[in-house]
C-alpha cells in the first residue's frame, strides 16, 4: 500500500537528515523535491501547492532543539502536515441507537460498492448491529445475485424486489422491511455508472430524498487517482455526502486520491477497504496512514487485528505450553491461522516501523503459508505432537499426501526445531514476564 509513495518520500528526506542545521536553502531543496513526489503521485496541484505553503512556513519558524536533528525536526512537520491534510482525526459512522440507521453508498461502477456494503455489513454485525442489506442496483448484471451470495457469506439478509425497476422504490420498501422486523442498520447498494451522468446522480438523489438516510457514504477506487477526486467533488456537488470510503487501497502505490480528495471535496475519508476479504476494511485514521507513508509503520492497527482475531485464552494457553516447552505443530496451526485472518504477511510487515521500504523487491507470497498447512495436516496426530518420530519415510508420505517436495517437508521440520530452540532461550531469559507484558498490551 502507497509503496512507491512511502520509498520517494524516504528519498527526499534523507538530503536534510545528514544536516547540521535547518536553513532556508536545504528547506527549500527539501521541499521542491517533496513537490515532485506529490504531484508524481497524482495529488491535485492545488493540494501540493498549499501543503508546501504550510510545511515551509512551519520550517522555517522552528528552532531545532538540541536532541532533535533537521531531518527529525522536517519529517515530524511533514507528518503533522500530511495527517491534517487528510482531516486530521478518524470520523466514526453516525448511526441512531434505535429506529433504522440508513447508510446509502453511492459512487460509479467498478468503486468496489458492493463487496464494501458486504464489508461494512459484517463489520457493523459484529458490533450488535441487526443489519440489512438492499440490493438497489437493478442494473448492473448479477449486481443483485452478487450481494446475496455475500449476504449468505455473513449471515446478512438481503432485500430486494423480483422484476422491479424502481430503485428508489426498492430503497424505500426496504426500510418499511427493516422495522417490520427488528433491523436497525439498513445498508443500501445503489447503481453505478462508468461515468459521472444526469440519470445516475438524479436517481441517488431521488432516494437520498425519500429516506434521509443518516449516512451517505461515496466510494471510489484510490487507485484511479485524479480521476477519483473529480468524481467525488461531482457527487458532493449534486448529493452533499457524509464522507468517503476507499477501497483496493492496497493496490495504491501512488497515494494521490487518500491525499487530495478530503481537501478537495472537504468530507472526512471514514474507511479504508483492501483486498476481496470481507474482513479487510479499516476504520480510517489519517495519522496513521501518515506514518505508514513516511515509512514508520502502525503498530496500533497492527496490534488491534491481533485483538481482533487472538482470543485471550487461547493466548494464555499458548503462553503455558511455550513455558512448559510443549509447544507442537498443531499449535503452530493454529498461529498460522489467525495470522492469516489478519491478512496479507507482506501488509502485516508493512505496518512494522522501518519494514515497509525493505520490502519493496521481496517477494513475500502468502502461498507459502498454505503450503505448510498442507504439510502440517498430512501428519498424523502422533507426529503433530511428537515431531521427533517423523524419520524418512514418515517425511516422504507427509510429502506425497501434501502435494510437496521432501526438501519443502524437511525444511519445515528443520525451522520449526529450529524455532523451539529460541523458544528455550528466550524461556530461560524471562520470557515468561515478557510475553505477559505483551499480553498485557493486546488484551489490556
Amino acid at each position: 500500500m502507497l509503496e512507491e509513495l512511502t520509498l520517494k518520500f524516504d528519498k527526499a528526506l534523507k538530503k536534510i537528515t545528514g544536516q547540521g542545521k535547518l536553513t532556508e536553502a536545504n528547506i527549500a531543496d527539501t521541499l521542491r523535491e517533496i513537490r515532485l513526489v506529490l504531484l508524481d503521485a497524482d495529488v491535485n496541484f492545488k493540494v501540493v501547492k498549499q501543503f508546501i505553503e504550510d510545511v515551509k512556513e512551519k520550517a522555517l519558524g522552528k528552532e531545532v532543539l538540541a536532541s532533535v536533528t533537521p531531518g527529525q525536526l522536517i519529517t515530524k512537520i511533514i507528518y503533522d502536515e500530511l495527517t491534517a491534510l487528510m482531516g486530521g482525526k478518524n470520523s466514526e459512522l453516525s448511526l441512531n441507537p434505535s429506529g433504522p440507521a440508513v447508510i446509502l453508498l453511492v459512487g460509479l461502477q467498478g468503486s468496489g460498492k458492493t463487496t464494501f456494503s458486504a464489508k461494512l455489513a459484517k463489520y457493523l454485525a459484529l458490533k450488535k448491529r441487526n443489519v440489512l442489506l438492499t440490493a438497489a442496483d437493478i442494473y448492473r448484471p448479477a449486481a443483485i445475485r452478487q450481494l446475496q451470495i455475500l449476504g449468505e457469506q455473513i449471515n446478512v439478509p438481503v432485500f430486494t424486489i423480483d422484476g422491479s425497476r424502481d430503485p428508489v422504490k426498492i430503497a424505500g420498501d426496504s426500510v418499511i422491511y427493516a422495522k417490520e422486523n427488528k433491523l436497525n442498520t439498513v445498508i443500501i447498494d445503489t447503481a453505478g455508472r462508468l461515468h459521472v451522468d444526469d440519470e445516475l446522480m438524479d436517481e441517488v438523489y431521488r432516494i437520498k430524498e425519500k429516506l434521509n438516510p443518516t449516512e451517505v457514504l461515496f466510494v471510489v477506487d484510490s487507485m484511479t487517482g485524479q480521476d477519483a477526486v473529480n468524481s467525488a467533488k461531482a457527487f458532493h456537488d449534486k448529493i452533499d455526502f457524509n464522507g468517503v470510503v476507499l477501497t483496493k487501497l492496497d493496490g495504491d502505490a501512488r497515494g494521490g486520491c487518500a491525499l487530495s480528495i478530503k481537501a478537495v471535496v472537504n468530507k472526512p475519508i471514514k474507511f479504508i477497504s483492501m483486498g476481496e476479504k470481507l474482513d479487510s476494511i479499516e476504520l480510517f485514521y489519517p495519522e496513521r496512514l501518515a506514518s505508514r507513508i513516511l515509512g514508520k509503520g502502525d503498530v496500533i492497527s497492527l496490534v488491534e487485528k491481533a485483538q481482533q482475531q487472538i482470543d485471550e485464552k487461547e493466548a494464555e494457553d499458548l503462553e503455558k505450553k511455550l513455558m512448559s516447552n510443549k509447544f507442537d505443530f498443531d499449535d503452530f496451526l493454529k498461529q498460522i491461522k489467525m495470522i492469516k485472518k489478519m491478512g496479507s504477511i507482506k501488509s502485516l510487515l508493512g505496518m512494522i516501523p522501518g519494514l515497509g521500504t525493505q520490502l519493496k523487491n521481496t517477494d513475500i507470497d502468502d502461498k507459502q503459508i498454505v503450503k505448510v498447512e498442507s504439510i502440517i495436516q498430512s501428519m498424523t496426530i502422533l507426529e503433530r505432537k511428537e515431531p521427533k518420530i517423523l524419520n524418512g519415510s514418515r517425511r516422504k508420505r507427509i510429502a506425497r499426501g501434501s502435494g510437496n517436495t521432501i526438501q519443502d517437508v524437511n525444511r519445515l521440520i528443520k525451522q520449526f526445531g529450529e524455532m523451539q530452540k529460541m523458544m528455550k532461550m528466550f524461556r530461560s531469559a524471562g520470557g515468561s514476564k515478557m510475553t505477559r507484558n505483551f499480553r498485557n498490551l493486546k488484551f489490556n
